[in-house]
């Protein structure tokens, strides 16, 4: 169930994609907005506070989520909600490369039963390489990193300047 849905959204996101975006979005990053039900609350107060940061990026959510940020006025694609199959979605665009960034702010201590989508979610961040946040302070830093990194380089890799600078950071200085 779970691997058709994946397929079927990885085509319509494949199509959705490229009949929708302007010349001007195809050099944008994707980032993706989840929050649980006891975290919409949190998720529209970082929308707020980064607002300005979030508009660099083509935004996509869940669909109570996207309604959530939507009304916080930031212009965002919506999925099917979690729990019906809208994280299965973006874990296909995640797994076929449309999906540069997850912002996950989920309940760690309620029950979800969409939990094997939510791992599969997580896994498919981890298996490619695609950061995934999932409280507000992780969050921030998945945001600074993604606008220092597209406009600083488009390589995977971190560049000397970012080590030199990850290596201040621990050190102290």
């Amino acid at each position: 169930m779970i691997f058709a849905a994946i397929a079927n959204a990885s085509a319509v996101a494949a199509n959705t994609r490229s009949s929708h975006m302007t010349p001007s979005s195809r050099n944008r990053q994707t980032l993706a907005l989840i929050a649980h039900d006891g975290k919409k609350a949190d998720m529209v107060g970082f929308v707020k506070d980064h607002k300005v940061v979030l508009q660099q990026f083509e935004l996509v959510a869940t669909g109570t989520t996207g309604k959530h940020v939507e009304g916080a006025g930031l212009k965002v694609t919506k999925k099917l909600s979690g729990p019906i199959g809208g994280d299965a979605e973006i874990g296909a665009m995640v797994a076929t490369g449309q999906c540069h960034g997850v912002i996950f702010l989920r309940d760690p201590l309620g029950m979800h039963p969409h939990d094997p989508d939510i791992s599969m979610l997580m896994r498919l961040c981890d298996v490619h390489n695609v950061p995934l946040a999932t409280n507000p302070a992780t969050a921030d830093l998945l945001l600074r990193g993604m606008v220092d990194s597209s406009s600083s380089t488009k390589n995977s890799s971190l560049s000397s300047n970012r080590l030199l600078r990850w290596g201040t950071f621990f050190a102290g200085n």
